[in-house]
């Protein structure tokens, strides 16, 4: 049998609904889109005879315009929506495709959530018919919008309801169930109407019924290679909690620590229900049958549940055995939040992201179901990443204002027709004149777009995965040199061997780029060496050498004493705090790339994790002294009080106002320094005390000097919650003796203790050299391949370490797939726990 490939079999999904596909415009909501990014499934969807393919949550009624130049002679009368949330969430995007087009007759609907996950779903208002209960409610509330918009055409062009006989059912006020729009069948696609004006009356005439189908689509995933995966961002699967708030939590994002205390059933996390049910339906799809390990509490949850699944036990002829190792990401926080040696990662941290838009999904709330079982969602960071071109660009200085690339960049924008490819474009707009400054550079910012996983059949991220910084570089150059002995273009660096520089990549990407069918032809290696670029200019890379070495000497340290660890973390701290003084008191980019007060709380969570396992001790207590803990917090609250502008974060929830007031104060006392000469101290209570009466301004005085008091104190409590929670973290092996004998017994396979090496790889070796693992819970009894998944979260640094593993087991006939809820950056990790 073939080996597993991801991206294939993702491809091969798409082309199973071919016959749904032709003739229908394609809707795809915003997690759907950035799956299908990665795998290039847009030209795709075309092949297949999509007439357009456009968003769900900006459907508009030009959508049917988009054919235009295509050879269909008739209306269209049938839409396809792929979503990756609920059908409750996707509700009033649905009707609003279906009131934009007046002529569609059927509408078929592919969802990510399988009926049962849409029944277990706590929010979810639909039942064990889940497909069946909304094909009914999507024709009800559609035939009803209909007559509403049929009786007002008298009096108005169109109407807007603000319910549906789903929301009526559910929650009136709810925000989807708002803001649809019905248009009559002869309003629709007013541009095309005249090519079908008889169809359109035959429709008209024959006022045939809504047909909706709705069926399970599982496919909906990002495959970063052939052989690892993520979830879509902002897909519900993703955006649901794997832990509830309780003392062992650590965030919603994240899976509880483990305990092993069974959990009851009402209190399952529906992410955890969701992810079970996600990884049963793929393998299912990818004919394979699962022999199940788990290691963790939420991982042994998710494996129980997909041991109930009976179709779990059906043996196909065809099905390939699997081993499946779902691992809880709380068992390793270390590895996610290093800075590593990985290209990717260092790349992906680095970029800005694309804003999340499922801001506007509103979750119908099952009026069966109490409130306090609610449970809110997870804000993940899109893997949609954005180039700022007019940042690389605006440095360089050609002969005229803007640079060929720029101006090659803003014709295409402008309505290059890909249809032309081969001939003379000659109409294209003058960009260079000073009146398209602000239209060039807002153009350009933009610009956005995933990393394509296959791109014109060259798999660029899955070459890159296993790559450190010298040599994704490398690999790069060696792209854009081929690329330009493709378009017969020279270089200076053709051929050089050696080390690769930011000035290199970046004049070749100029040569490649100064043709606009050079430009398209190769945009994808270009969109890789922009961000490499980008990703090596300052103060990012700075910064990000700074993180490394300050972890490098947080590992070494861990390893002598508690008290040369707290004070190395306190002199971070100390150090934090006059570098960000320095950045408020001037404008030098030298100071950008040093560490922040939130750098230094990232390093200070590393810093308590590693004293955990290398000093175990209570599990109240914590790791150090109760003098260094001491020092510790009132460095912390010192660092707060110096700049409280610039800290936002969860543990200081409610205390904003007070923050910002200390802010201005101190603000307007820097200003007046800096006018005045410095004036005596007065702000000492104290010393103050006998003055008491003397005058008004003694007073307002001593009433502010009580008020910075009063704001330290509450500061100080926060401060005392924050160190409880970091002792959670140190004391995670403590709580589950097993689980802790079975962590400690890897250890076995540091092989360097200035490098270390993450859960992944030191498990995968220990199952592979077949040791028996403390805590590992065997679910069923099968032998097969190793399928991997990791829960929660991985990080791409830990890809490159799976990937050593199974090479130094010299087991060359394992195939391994690594999948996660999100990639996880170090800055993600702070957002999860400490974020704001």
């Amino acid at each position: 049998m073939g080996s597993v490939d991801l991206i294939a079999s993702c491809r091969d999904s798409i082309c199973q609904i071919g016959d749904e596909i032709a003739d229908a415009i394609v809707y795809v909501d915003v997690g759907t889109l950035e799956a299908f990014q990665f795998i290039g499934a847009f030209s795709l969807l075309l092949e297949l005879g999509a007439r357009a393919v456009c968003s769900l949550e900006n459907a508009s009624p030009l959508d049917a315009v988009a054919d235009w130049h295509s050879t269909f002679s008739h209306p269209v009368r049938k839409i396809v929506v792929l979503t990756s949330r609920l059908l409750s969430d996707a509700h009033r995007y649905i009707l609003r495709c279906l009131g934009n087009h007046g002529t569609v007759s059927h509408c078929t609907v592919l969802t990510a959530i399988s009926e049962i996950g849409h029944s277990a779903y706590v929010d979810s208002p639909l039942g064990p018919d889940a497909f069946q209960e909304y094909e009914t409610l999507l024709v009800q509330d559609h035939e009803e919008l209909f007559k509403k918009c049929e009786k007002s055409n008298k009096h108005k062009d169109s109407i807007s309801y603000t319910g549906s006989d789903f929301t009526s059912d559910v929650d009136k006020d709810s925000e989807w169930g708002s803001g649809v729009h019905y248009r009559s069948n002869s309003e629709s696609s007013p541009t095309k109407r005249n090519l079908f004006d008889g169809d359109l009356g035959q429709l008209e005439a024959s006022r045939k019924r809504l047909s909706v189908t709705v069926s399970h689509f599982p496919m909906i995933f990002s495959p970063i290679s052939s052989r690892a995966f993520v979830l879509p961002s902002e897909g519900i699967i993703a955006d649901s909690c794997l832990s509830n708030e309780h003392g062992d939590s650590l965030g919603p994002g994240l899976p509880s620590i483990s305990t092993g205390k069974p959990f009851d059933s009402d209190e399952v996390p529906p992410g955890v229900t969701l992810t079970a049910q996600f990884l049963y339906h793929l393998a299912n799809k990818m004919d394979l049958k699962l022999d199940i390990f788990s290691l963790g509490d939420t991982s042994k949850i998710i494996g129980k549940l997909m041991m109930d699944m009976s179709s779990l036990y059906d043996v196909g002829r065809n099905k390939r055995s699997a081993g499946l190792l779902i691992v809880d990401r709380t068992l390793d926080l270390l590895t996610p939040c290093f800075h590593g040696d990985s290209f990717l990662d260092r790349m992906l941290s680095s970029l800005p992201h694309k804003e999340r838009m499922s801001s506007s999904y509103s979750v119908a709330k099952n009026p069966q179901t109490p409130s306090k079982h609610s449970h809110a969602a997870v804000r993940r960071v899109p893997l949609d990443i954005k180039v700022p071109f007019e940042t690389v660009f605006k440095k360089e200085e050609p002969k005229s204002r803007t640079s060929l690339v720029s101006e090659g960049i803003m014709s295409f924008m402008s309505g290059w027709n890909s249809a032309e490819v081969d001939s003379e474009v000659t109409w294209l707009p003058d960009y260079s004149d000073k009146a398209h400054d602000d239209r060039l550079g807002s153009e350009l910012g933009t610009l956005s777009g995933s990393l394509l996983s296959n791109y014109a059949g060259v798999r660029y991220l899955e070459a890159l995965l296993d790559r450190g910084a010298k040599d994704g570089l490398m690999l790069i150059k060696k792209w854009l040199i081929e690329a330009l002995q493709h378009e017969k273009l020279s270089s200076a660096s053709k051929g050089r061997q050696g080390a690769s520089s930011v000035s290199e990549i970046h004049s070749m990407v100029q040569i490649l780029s100064r043709d606009q069918m050079s430009l398209l032809r190769n945009r994808g290696v270009i969109q890789l060496a922009l961000a490499a670029e980008m990703t090596l200019l300052e103060p990012q890379s700075s910064h990000w050498d700074a993180f490394t070495s300050a972890e490098r000497i947080l590992s070494v340290t861990s390893a002598e004493t508690t008290q040369s660890l707290a004070s190395e973390l306190r002199d971070f701290i100390n150090t934090s705090t006059s570098v960000d003084s320095h950045k408020q008191a001037t404008t030098m980019e030298s100071s950008q790339g040093l560490l922040s007060f939130q750098d230094v709380l990232l390093l200070t969570i590393i810093g308590y994790i590693l004293a955990g396992e290398n000093f175990p001790t209570s599990i109240a207590g914590g790791p150090f002294s109760w003098e260094d803990e001491r020092s510790l917090k009132d460095v912390v609250v010192d660092s707060i009080l110096e700049r409280p502008s610039s800290v936002k974060l969860r543990f200081l929830h409610g205390l904003d106002n007070e923050l910002e007031a200390k802010a201005r104060s101190k603000d307007v006392e820097r200003n007046n320094k800096d006018s005045t000469e410095p004036a005596s101290n007065t702000d000492d209570f104290d010393d103050e005390w006998g003055n008491w009466d003397d005058n008004d301004n003694a007073d307002d005085q001593k009433e502010e000097a009580y008020g910075d008091m009063q704001l330290k104190l509450e500061v100080r409590d926060r401060v005392d919650q924050l160190f409880k929670f970091f002792h959670k973290l140190s004391s995670m092996r403590l709580r589950n003796r097993a689980l802790g004998e079975g962590l400690a017994a890897l250890s076995r396979f540091e092989t360097d203790s200035y490098s270390r090496k993450g859960l992944l790889y030191k498990l995968l070796l220990a199952l592979l050299s077949r040791y028996d693992i403390p805590g590992l819970e065997y679910h069923s009894s099968a032998v097969g391949r190793l399928f991997k998944s990791g829960l929660g979260r991985f990080g791409l640094g830990q890809v490159r370490e799976v990937m050593k593993a199974i090479s130094e087991s010299s087991r060359p006939d394992v195939e391994l797939v690594l999948g996660g809820t999100t990639l996880l950056t170090p800055d993600d990790m702070f957002e999860l726990m400490l974020g704001s």
